[in-house]
């Protein structure tokens, strides 16, 4: 190995311990928000989400934050919400929805962990919610219009359930009656309806709206791989915006925040997307409507709302409209089947990503082999047999080139020789060789180009999508959206030592046995072939599974599964048909061979 070579290595070396010991010393520093901070913006007077501009806006008051979520829950009256995969209650003071849990999601694997929260009322950290109403026009105020401390009344039903829909009710004393219908299916899909009557003796004119409001930006993972902030579908174009750019948006003296404002002819929605979970206004897809996603400094609020064309009311007459109010897990099959019940372009919830031709069909594919399997792991290899098979024909003509490319080795040595230091006669005369043995020197590349796309669309389908979320394969792995739990700092659990958890940077060095058998798969798939000659090549190759090994240890479970059936069945598929080609792979002997640097690698003819 030459000096350029033996710096190269050396300063990339010293530059990654540089950045380990960097964040270990100097960790980042962590964002906060004074919980008790005075907003500066307009927002209601219990300091939730700022409503819709009109002529007269209500006081601003500061937030506190609640010491535990039961206090805050137990200080206004609420509406129980029971459903098969929902539970939770609507605060009859403001008729918010802000108290929602999913019941069949847990936060962690342990038997006793709690149930996913989703919404949370305003006076709890991070709060998150969602709120309905109509913005007064004219001679009307925001005190003859339902606001954040109306008092609603139930008027029908008990408990929110499917098939059961209540409703809340509120006279403002001057002639108008408000009405609020809830009902909720089985799954994740709130229908909200407003009603109106008007019994002022005068025609009104009012604009109905739906907000979905977060206190402060939520703990997200920092990975560019996933989305989490707003999505915005309008009229077939989606958009998908992160927390940190919302405080860049053009400030809007009238918004009272930095605001960024969508006309939806039809056919939209809006709301943020976590990596799992989502909560999204849902307008009929009939109408109109204007879609806005707005930041609101020094209240740290994050809002997006759903603002419906102004209604006329004439005297004596009702006007409503109904919204719809996604809050829930990504299921794939509810989030086709509410696409098919006229969500438009639903489906785009979930991130797919770049390579989105390819990760939603490789994502259909392996949903419909775990409804056969009933295992994600055994379907992810299932999945790797049918990508393998896909590309064979590919492969079958990419190792025949790497088998001919062998027999030519010797005739390659003489032209070497042959041609010195002559490199454009060398070059001339290699294309000619090709040629007349019909090789394609190229050939072996292909595979892999192939192979890259797939790999990081299937990465893409296992980090994002909640099917994945604690699926258990076999034995210790009981979750395949997480590396391997295992660790042989421990010796495997031998030990009765703690690892590194997830996010520390010695986790890196904390191997499971997922990725330790894919370092191995790795280098006895290069064993197929004799090392090559150039020192500085050999030595790469070398390193190459290994260092794969540490990066893939802390990917996801289901990922390194991928990774290891794939290299077992490309194992296979090269030595058999390398061995058709009339040469026999001398596996253990070029194992031994990289022991023993001072003998020559062979690979045995038939």
């Amino acid at each position: 190995m030459d000096d350029q070579n033996k710096n190269l290595i050396l300063a990339t070396a010293l530059s990654f311990l540089v950045i380990l010991g960097w964040f270990f010393f100097f960790p980042p520093e962590e964002a906060t928000v004074d919980p008790n901070a005075t907003p500066t913006a307009v927002v209601q007077s219990d300091g939730s989400a700022v409503l819709p501009p009109a002529s007269t806006a209500p006081a601003v008051a500061p937030v506190s934050v609640a010491a535990t979520r039961a206090t805050t829950l137990a200080e206004n009256t609420r509406l129980k919400i029971e459903s098969p995969s929902l539970s939770g209650s609507i605060s009859l003071t403001g008729g918010r929805l802000d108290d929602l849990s999913l019941s069949t999601y847990r936060e962690t694997l342990e038997a006793d962990s709690e149930n996913v929260t989703l919404l949370s009322p305003v006076g709890t950290e991070n709060a998150y919610y969602a709120l309905y109403g109509w913005a007064p026009s004219g001679a009307l105020t925001y005190e003859q219009v339902p606001g954040a401390n109306t008092q609603w009344a139930l008027t029908e039903g008990e408990t929110l359930a499917p098939g059961a829909p209540v409703t809340l009710t509120w006279d403002n004393g001057a002639g108008l009656i408000f009405s609020r219908v809830f009902s909720v299916d089985e799954n994740f899909m709130f229908t909200v309806t407003q009603k109106v009557e008007n019994a002022t003796g005068t025609a009104q004119r009012i604009q109905p709206y739906g907000i979905v409001a977060r206190h402060g930006e939520p703990d997200i993972q920092p990975f560019f791989i996933a989305h989490e902030g707003v999505v915005v579908m309008a009229d077939g174009v989606l958009a998908e915006i992160d927390y940190d750019d919302m405080p860049e948006f053009p400030t809007i003296a009238r918004e009272a925040a930095n605001a960024e404002v969508t006309e939806v002819g039809a056919n939209g929605w809006v709301g943020f997307a976590d990596k799992y979970w989502m909560t999204t206004l849902i307008p009929d897809g009939t109408t109109p409507f204007t879609s806005v996603v707005k930041y609101v400094p020094g209240a740290d609020i994050y809002q997006t709302e759903a603002r419906l064309q102004p209604v006329d009311i004439a005297a004596g007459a009702t006007a409503e409209v109904t919204t719809r109010l996604f809050a829930g897990a990504k299921e794939w099959e509810e989030i086709k089947a509410y696409e098919a019940d006229g969500v438009y372009n639903f489906i785009d919830s979930i991130d797919w990503g770049w390579f989105f031709f390819l990760t939603k069909p490789i994502f259909a594919v392996l949903h419909w082999l775990n409804t056969i399997i009933g295992n994600m792991g055994w379907s992810i290899i299932a999945l790797t047999l049918l990508i393998k098979a896909l590309l064979f024909p590919l492969a079958y003509k990419s190792y025949v080139s790497m088998a001919k490319m062998k027999e030519l080795q010797p005739q390659m040595e003489k032209i070497k020789e042959k041609a010195g230091d002559d490199r454009q006669k060398l070059q001339q005369e290699m294309m000619e060789l090709y040629k007349k043995e019909k090789v394609n020197p190229a050939a072996g590349c292909l595979p892999i180009l192939l192979q890259i796309p797939i790999f990081f669309s299937l990465y893409k389908v296992i980090f994002n999508t909640i099917e994945l979320r604690h699926a258990p394969w076999i034995g210790w792995i009981r979750d395949l959206s997480a590396p391997d739990p295992s660790s042989i700092l421990n010796l495997f659990g031998a030990l009765p030592y703690a690892t590194p958890e997830p996010g520390s940077i010695f986790f890196i060095f904390s191997l499971g046995v997922l990725p330790i058998i894919l370092g191995i798969s790795m280098w006895l798939q290069q064993k197929l072939n004799p090392a090559p000659a150039d020192a500085t090549q050999a030595m790469i190759f070398a390193w190459m599974p290994w260092v794969f090994m540490f990066m893939l240890g802390s990917f996801a479970s289901g990922l390194v599964i991928y990774w290891i059936a794939n290299n077992v069945i490309t194992f296979t598929q090269q030595y058999t048909i390398m061995r058709t080609q009339g040469y026999k792979p001398d596996v253990f002997g070029n194992i031994i061979s990289g022991f023993k640097r001072d003998k020559k690698p062979t690979s045995e003819k038939k």
